[in-house]
């Protein structure tokens, strides 16, 4: 695996001692990417333990190494649990999701994902799917683009970005990145350019890999895949991910509401490792600077 080229992984250290690697446990890392977690999981583990590691991503895939300890599953963590199931796994000691975007995916100018360079809009996680970015753009109602910028974005002007890419598309398709900052350029604050491209970005290349349900699944999934003591550790890098994350964590549902007992108890399948969450050092950063956004929350399973 070339990590250094393919990708740094966030919060090295910190996703080890949170995951609390046991050296015959088995584990999973939902998000092989560049392999740097999964390659430092299995330096911790024996013969006797095992690591599997997905990704929907042939670039991926094709780049894991080859060792008696690990199964690499090409496939999305929505469907963790059948994986586990077809693999025979009764139940794993811990569940690792990086939520972040590979470097090589944003610098890949074919890949679409960054608006920094020049391409194709794609942004396809799994290069095999059906929808990408541009069909998105070029065939949603102006409201399905207006609740995707706001929703996913967070952006503000999200019904007049929508406007502006309904009215230009029947001009011209929007089928690169180049054609998409000049549609959405008059929209733009000069003074916040790069915070709102990406934000824009961010919203489409959520849509098109589903990875808001993909993550209510993985949440899910994860109390029926985790053994008593397991733990689940969950690296986020944007405001919608780590609220679904610190909710489940905190109360064992995606909706975050707290049960309690007769006496006033919390009741709840998980326990926090960190009440807050765990950020990356100036080094790290200096380092690494998209490890800047990057939140870790650890939780084990009651």
């Amino acid at each position: 695996m070339e990590e250094q080229v393919y990708h740094i992984p966030a919060l090295l250290p910190q996703v080890l001692e949170g995951l609390d690697v046991k050296t015959n446990g088995v584990y999973v890392d939902v998000t092989l990417g560049g392999g740097g977690h999964s390659r430092a999981i299995m330096d911790r583990l024996s013969t006797e333990g095992h690591l599997y590691s997905m990704d929907q991503d042939m670039d991926a895939i094709e780049r894991a190494v080859s060792d008696p300890r690990f199964t690499v599953i090409h496939g999305n963590f929505k469907y963790l649990k059948n994986f586990m199931r077809y693999y025979k796994v009764d139940g794993v000691d811990g569940i690792l999701a990086d939520l972040g975007v590979s470097f090589h995916h944003f610098d890949d100018p074919e890949r679409g994902f960054s608006f920094r360079w020049d391409g194709r809009l794609d942004m396809r996680m799994n290069r095999s799917a059906g929808l990408d970015a541009t069909a998105v753009l070029q065939s949603y109602s102006e409201s399905q683009l207006a609740d995707m910028f706001y929703l996913y974005g967070e952006l503000r002007n999200a019904r007049r970005i929508a406007s502006a890419i309904v009215k230009q598309r029947s001009v011209q398709p929007i089928d690169t990145v180049e054609r998409l900052r000049e549609v959405i350029a008059p929209l733009i604050n000069p003074k916040q350019e790069k915070k709102e491209l990406a934000q824009v970005f961010q919203a489409l290349r959520i849509e098109v890999n589903n990875e808001i349900e993909a993550l209510k699944a993985l949440l899910s999934q994860s109390l029926q895949v985790l053994k008593p003591g397991g733990r689940l550790a969950i690296i986020t890098y944007h405001s919608l991910e780590d609220r679904l994350v610190k909710n489940f964590m905190k109360t064992g549902n995606l909706e975050g509401k707290l049960e309690k007992d007769f006496y006033g108890r919390v009741l709840s399948p998980m326990a926090l490792v960190n009440n807050k969450p765990i950020v990356a050092d100036d080094d790290e950063i200096e380092r690494n600077p998209r490890s800047r956004s990057a939140k870790l929350r650890v939780a084990t399973k009651l």
